[in-house]
């Protein structure tokens, strides 16, 4: 969820992405609302509604995970020519994770989610990067695409462990990271997401003046779907090959089948942003995905509880049927859709206490602000 917009360095903007994270957030804030309140009978695969939606539901974190990665790398090759110490966006994602980490930790200190998930991600990026700058004889997204294929990979290890957490006799804490008692998105596999978005971003860095190209989005859209409806085949194919056989290649075709509908959702919004729509900077539905990190932790605290120790869900815990849910979820999202239109006003009246926390921690990481004019 980083909420880094894509300007200055390089100059090209690709109003896209933040499509792609107001897609993906709205969704997520719908997905946690209606699982948690839906009434159990209704929770049934038997209904063609629910199933469509839990099919939905089930590429929104990937589309985060993915985004991150990309745009993070995009913006980070937009300062190569500066060392990589003196580069403003490694020192910026250095702060990011370790904000990603303080609200990841404090909004559920038990358990490794996505914000902790999308830390350790940027965090890779960021090595792998320092580690191309010394030994560039393998392409850059050949790496994150190698660092993406290895956690997803790991996934035929720690898929089939069940109960049985990892490292063993470690810390909660730590088997958390990869496999614990609460690892609600370990690095092992989620964060290959993030690697291959981090190879998205490298390519279409290097290659930005054709990445609106109508040849472009339709190889990402045949690539996608080809990804989707014939990963399986392909991984079931693969345990013929002599010495392969018995390892179960087929168990990770859901992870790759997401990143095939993540492929689709990002080209098909890309075309749209290209060929049909007229988008302008401010723009309210763009605004939503440029504050996901914002809206993540208030719907945490709404919905759950975090930090407040009270939210919606000790309410309305398994209580609604289908037709009472919708506009339940339809007011949750206005709730939100009101806070983004809002949040320059309210950071404006908290300009006091924001302003100096974000001087002092920038500072900490080297990096220096000048405080914006007060309207």
């Amino acid at each position: 969820m980083e909420n880094t917009t894509i300007s200055a360095q390089p100059k090209t903007r690709l109003y896209f992405i933040d499509m792609a994270r107001t897609i993906a957030i709205l969704l997520m804030l719908e997905g946690h609302f209606i699982h948690d309140s839906l009434a159990l009978q209704w929770a049934d695969e038997s209904y063609p509604a629910y199933v469509t939606w839990k099919f939905i539901r089930g590429f929104t974190s990937p589309t985060f995970l993915t985004v991150t990665g990309l745009v993070f790398t995009y913006l980070m090759l937009g300062n190569e020519r500066v060392s990589f110490f003196k580069n403003i966006r490694i020192k910026k994602g250095l702060k990011r994770v370790m904000e990603l980490l303080f609200w990841g930790y404090l909004l559920q200190y038990y358990a490794f989610h996505v914000l902790q998930c999308i830390a350790v991600g940027i965090l890779s990026i960021i090595l792998i990067y320092g580690l191309w700058r010394t030994m560039q004889f393998i392409p850059l997204f050949l790496l994150y695409m190698l660092a993406g294929l290895g956690l997803f990979f790991s996934y035929l290890f720690f898929g089939q462990l069940g109960e049985t957490y990892w490292p063993a006799n470690a810390p909660a804490y730590v088997q958390n990271i990869f496999h614990g008692p609460y690892s609600l998105f370990p690095i092992t596999p989620h964060m290959g997401y993030t690697m291959f978005g981090a190879a998205l971003g490298v390519l279409i860095h290097r290659h930005k003046e054709q990445v609106k190209s109508w040849k472009v989005i339709l190889l990402a859209l045949v690539l996608g779907f080809s990804i989707y409806f014939g990963i399986k085949s392909l991984l079931v194919a693969l345990e013929t090959i002599p010495g392969l056989q018995g390892l179960h290649f087929y168990r990770m075709d859901w992870l790759l089948q997401k990143l095939g509908i993540v492929l689709v959702v990002l080209a098909t919004l890309l075309g749209l942003e290209t060929y049909v729509l007229n988008i302008k900077k401010e723009n309210l539905f763009l605004k939503i995905g440029q504050n996901t990190l914002s809206i993540y932790i208030i719907h945490m605290m709404l919905l759950y509880g975090s930090v407040i120790k009270y939210g919606i869900n000790d309410y309305l815990h398994h209580q609604l049927g289908p037709w009472e849910v919708i506009p339940y979820t339809l007011g949750f999202w206005l709730i939100f859709i009101v806070f983004v239109y809002y949040i320059d006003v309210i950071r404006a009246k908290l300009h006091f206490i924001l302003w100096p926390m974000k001087k002092y921690s920038s500072m900490l990481f080297g990096i220096e602000l000048k405080e914006p004019a007060r309207p």
